[in-house]
């Protein structure tokens, strides 16, 4: 098992490699100049040129490539060519915000899932089982950002239950529940496709399980219900919970990206969308890479746990 795991691990070495690669060269090929661009009006264009020379952007792609994965280990991916300071100080705290975000709809996304999902599969047919279905067709099929519009509308317009954005008040302490506040809309938002995915598959493992040949046995022993579901099925169903969860974790990242824009929350989307539109190429690069490790490494731990539940790893790794 360790070794299963230590390969699972090796093998992301190279991903990362490639990705890095596939991040730097696509934000190389816009046609934006962001020197250019910014300066154009104001200096000469020896001037500008010089500036290009001093941030390297006069080299040859494969140099700038090099120096710029060096800069991720010396000073965390180099200087902002929009804001001119360190893409340090402007990715990391806004990662912080994303990942909490992300973390919250997550949650979300597992709880609501899971419970949706079994209530639906051990009352399939009836009438809880078909409004579940219904949510989960119409739900799963709602833009996001439209649904963001809805939600802010209903909760902090009409019934202003909740604030319309940000992250906390200026008003207010900005202690923990205030936190809260502003966290409920985006991470459900971001959150109910994955959400209502799980529903659906959870719901099918259910039935699976309940229709198996293993289950009815108990049954005619006479085990009760309640026994059956928590002991049994339950178990049965926790290999593809974590399965779907990991894939859907994609899903959740995407969500939280557009969500932040609508949201006014302050996190990597934000940032990466101001940096798109200045062509900000080392801001680009690292937010966007950050991105897809935290997405690596959620699969990669979604791979660990569904071998560590698989009964015949586990027996081959103590064996």
């Amino acid at each position: 098992m360790t070794r299963h795991i230590l390969r699972r691990l090796a093998a992301t070495v190279p991903l990362l490699f490639v990705i890095s690669l596939l991040v730097f060269f696509i934000a190389q090929a816009g046609p934006a100049d962001p020197v250019r661009d910014a300066l154009s009006q104001k200096m000469t264009p020896a001037q500008i040129a010089a500036i290009r020379q001093a941030y390297g952007l006069d080299r040859p792609a494969w140099q700038q490539y090099l120096s710029w994965l060096r800069s991720l280990f010396t000073d965390g991916g180099g200087i902002s060519l929009s804001l001119r300071s360190p893409v340090s100080g402007i990715v990391f705290p806004a990662l912080r915000n994303t990942l909490l975000l992300g973390a919250a709809a997550t949650l979300l996304t597992v709880v609501l899932g899971v419970a949706i999902g079994f209530v639906s599969g051990i009352r399939h047919g009836r009438l809880a089982d078909r409004a579940a279905m219904l949510l989960v067709q119409v739900g799963s099929n709602l833009p996001v950002y439209w649904l963001g519009l809805i939600v802010i509308w209903i909760t902090a317009v009409s019934l202003q239950w909740l604030p319309a954005g940000g992250m906390h008040d200026l008003r207010g302490d900005g202690g923990f529940g205030d936190l809260l506040l502003h966290l409920v809309a985006p991470a459900f938002v971001a959150s109910l496709v994955s959400m209502l995915i799980v529903a659906r598959f959870v719901r099918a493992a259910v039935i699976e399980s309940e229709q198996s040949d293993y289950i009815r046995t108990y049954r005619s022993q006479g085990f009760g219900r309640a026994a059956i579901l928590g002991k049994h099925i339950g178990r049965n169903i926790l290999p593809p919970i974590v399965n779907t969860t990991g894939l859907t974790v994609g899903s959740v990242i995407t969500g939280v990206v557009f969500v932040e824009t609508i949201f006014s929350w302050p996190g990597l989307g934000s940032v990466l969308f101001n940096a798109v539109a200045g062509a900000d190429y080392p801001v680009i690069q690292t937010g966007v890479l950050l991105v897809a490790i935290a997405f690596v490494l959620v699969n990669l731990i979604t791979d660990i746990l569904l071998d560590l539940l698989n009964p015949r790893l586990r027996h081959g790794g103590a064996a």
